[in-house]
Order: C-alpha cells, then structure tokens, then sequence
C-alpha cells in the first residue's frame, strides 16, 4: 500500500483508522490508533509515545536501573516517526491500516540508539558500507491452544489444552481440522502484502509453523514482527490462543524461530562460489566463523526470558552445542542449500520469544566481525551434536548469557556501551523477578516432603 493508495481508499470511505505503531524491546508492536483524516495531517510528521516503551518488561512493570529513562527523569517522550515505506492494510480488522515509525530522541532528534529497529539499521549500514547486503528468512513457531487469550488467564493457565492430540508435524490430517485458524492466518497476511508461502504442522501436539519468504532484512523483521501479531489477534477472533512462549510444558518440545541468513552483492548471493567445497565462499567462511566465535557473548538477543533456556534439551530439535554442521538438525547452526546459489547458514539458536531485530541484528555484528577478522571457519560436526556439548554448550540459562553479553568488547564495539548496559539491566530485571516468585514446582514438590 503506497501513501497514495490510502489517501483514496480513505477518501472511498474504506479505511478510518490506522494504527502508528513502534517495535518494542520484546518486539511487540505498540503504538495509538489514528482517525485516518487526522494521519493524513500528520503522516509527513510526527507524533509522541512516552520513553519508557523501550524501558518495560513483559508485564509492562517501570523497572529503575535504566539510564535512558527512569521516575527520576519523569519518563519524557520519544517522537514516532512513520515510515511510509511499511504502510499496509490490515485485512482482519475492517477500514484498518498499518504503519510502523522509527523511534527518536525528543530532544536530539537523534535515532534512539537502544530501538530494535535502530539497532538492526545501524549492522545493515555496516554491510552497506561494505558493498553487501543481507538476506534473512525467519521461521515462526507456535502453538495453538483451545479457548482465547482472556479465558485461558481466567482460569489461571491451568488445563492448558492444544487444538490437536499428537504429534503433527506434517501432518495433513491434523492441520485440516485446524483450517479455521490457519487459513485466515495465511490469506489475511498475504493479503496484507506479507510474502507468506505456507504452513505445517510440527513436532507437537498443536504446535504450527509459518514460513515467510526471505527478504531484505529490515523487511523480514518487519514481517516477522507483524506475523507474530496477526497470529495472536486471528488466532483470538476465532475462538484460540497463540503463544510464542519457548517451553509450555517440560515434557512437550520447544517453539523455535530459526533465522536463515546470507550477504548479497550486486544482485547476487556472495556466500556462493562454485569452485569451492560446499559451494560456500571465504566469505562465508569468516561469517560463519564469527558466528561461532561470538555465540555466547550474542545469545541473550536469541533468548531473553528465563523460560527460553528450558527449550535447549537434547533430543529435541533444539540445539545444546556451538557447531556448525551441513544440513544436520542438532546442530546449533546448520548449513542448508549446500552446493547451490541459495546456500545460507540457519541459526537453530532463536526461541519464539526472540525480537527479530535484536536477533538479525546481533548475528550480523557477529558475522561482521568474523569478516572483519578474517576468521577461519572450523570443520563442519559431523554427527549427533546432543553428545559430548559439555565444552561447547550454548548458555544454560539467562544468567550465563546476560554475563556473556556484559563481557562482550564485539557487542560493545557495535552497538554501544549504553545499549549493552541498557539490555543487560533487562535481563538482570527477569533474573530479578523470577527470583522473588514462588513457583507452583516449589509448593508442589515441598509442601508435605520438605
């Protein structure tokens, strides 16, 4: 949808509101609703959010600890400026369109450094300034659950049970009685202009995938992020719940989002050379080797929540080692498309909790870096790599990681000093609040024993 398509569908009377919409810390799209006339006026401009949209957590709590923004500072305001590239309609909810804005500095007017979206601009910028230009493909899993968001929490999460009874990966039966979801899910996002391609089940009862087509990579962020939204709200209007969490239930698997990437020159993927083994270039080599070498100090943007750390288990299909392997689903990144001008690397490492930009944006630091170094890339695993990952086991919980990402001089080089400091205090608030609940697992294993 250009500017001009919906000044005439809201002159025809077929859209009245538009919702102007930033990305959060989590990835969540927040924002205001506008009367379509009163965009209009300002869709060349600018409008205002308060500051702590990038200083919250999941509950939406005002934790102290940020620099950027706090009660001391009064919580100002951040200026939301749309970016008319991304207008859209939103098919599922009537006369309704979309855009999201970039997120700036009131008083600067400077891009907030420590925005998601910002974040991944400024490693996209260092591939540019390269000549290169990355290519990204997100995978979207999550499942299903009967009965809507608000009846679910109203009964205390409890007797969680998924739209299906077993295993359904792949399953054409299984995902034919899940139709009613699933397609307006696929056609209401294609018709949004989401390059969507399909839908399967995996490898749980209730447990969907979403494929979107690889696309530039500030683009396939987008996409990601507005997917992850329509599939809650599609998902709710029909009667279901759609979660993202990592790990439901410790005897069901993970929900994963894997991430395939690539760097593009001249219209080409420069990870291909046909000369050489694999039909991956030294390019790729030293991308990849950055992506091993820095894999601890970058997880915290691949898993942010205490409950991301329960879906690395073995036997699963969610990594627990810091390999590399050719088209091999234990290891944590995995060479697909070998021998081909669509050779890529996947990173298995991403939950479905993931912010996409947080993610693209610090494995292309990664990988930059390994570039930059001219890193040699290790022989690919060959094998079951659930065993032996004791010396190469990926951080084993949200602690592990936020230290990681405190100890890294390449996150640190790339992004920042403030915003290191500004998402390890997010991490440190999670740690923080878990901590201080008492769990149904503690009441339950030592009321009458302990």
């Amino acid at each position: 949808m250009t500017f001009e398509d919906l000044k005439e569908q809201i002159a025809a009377g077929q859209v009245d509101t538009v919702l102007v919409c930033i990305v959060d810390m989590q990835g969540r799209l927040m924002g205001k609703r506008f009367h379509a006339e009163a965009f209009l006026e300002m869709a060349d401009g600018e409008t205002h959010c308060c500051n702590y949209l990038l200083a919250t957590d999941l509950a939406m709590a005002t934790p102290d600890g940020y620099a950027s923004t706090s009660w001391e500072r009064g919580y100002g305001d951040y200026i939301m400026k749309p970016d008319l590239t991304t207008l859209r309609p939103v098919p599922w909810l009537e006369g309704t369109a979309m855009v999201l804005c970039d997120v700036i500095d009131h008083h600067t007017h400077a891009p907030v450094a420590h925005s998601p979206r910002e974040m991944l601009k400024a490693q996209i910028a260092r591939c540019e300034a390269l000549g290169l230009s990355p290519v990204m493909a997100t995978e979207l899993e999550f499942f299903l659950f009967k009965g809507t968001h608000d009846e679910i929490a109203a009964g205390g999460f409890n007797k969680l049970e998924p739209i299906s009874t077993y295993n359904e990966d792949y399953s054409i039966m299984q995902t034919s009685k899940e139709e009613p979801v699933m397609r307006p899910i696929r056609n209401h996002l294609r018709a949004m202009g989401l390059p969507i391609e399909g839908s399967k089940g995996e490898a749980e009862a209730g447990q969907e995938e979403l494929n979107i087509k690889y696309d530039a990579a500030l683009a396939t962020a987008d996409h990601h992020t507005i997917a992850k939204h329509g599939i809650k709200e599609i998902a709710h209007q029909q009667g279901f719940a759609a979660t993202f969490l990592p790990k439901w239930h410790h005897e069901r698997v993970g929900s994963a989002a894997h991430v395939h990437q690539s760097l593009w020159k001249d219209g080409s993927n420069a990870f291909f050379d046909e000369s050489a083994p694999l039909g991956k270039s030294k390019l790729m080599d030293h991308y990849m080797a950055g992506l091993l070498k820095y894999a601890a100090d970058y997880t915290y943007f691949m898993a942010p929540y205490i409950n991301s750390y329960k879906r690395f288990a073995k036997g699963t299909f969610a990594p627990t080692q810091v390999v590399w392997s050719v088209d091999n689903r234990t290891a944590a990144f995995r060479l697909c498309g070998d021998g081909t001008k669509g050779v890529r690397v996947e990173c298995r490492v991403p939950g479905s909790d993931m912010n996409p930009y947080l993610a693209q944006a610090a494995m292309l630091a990664a990988g930059l870096k390994g570039i930059e170094e001219k890193l040699e890339l290790q022989d690919p695993f060959n094998g079951d790599a659930y065993a032996g990952d004791t010396q190469q086991h990926i951080p084993r919980s949200l602690l592990e990681a936020r230290k990681a990402l405190l100890g890294s001089e390449m996150l640190r080089e790339a992004f920042g000093e403030d915003v290191i400091t500004h998402y390890a205090r997010a991490a440190e608030w999670e740690i923080e609040e878990f901590n201080r609940v008492v769990t149904d697992y503690e009441v339950a294993r030592g009321f009458e024993k302990a």
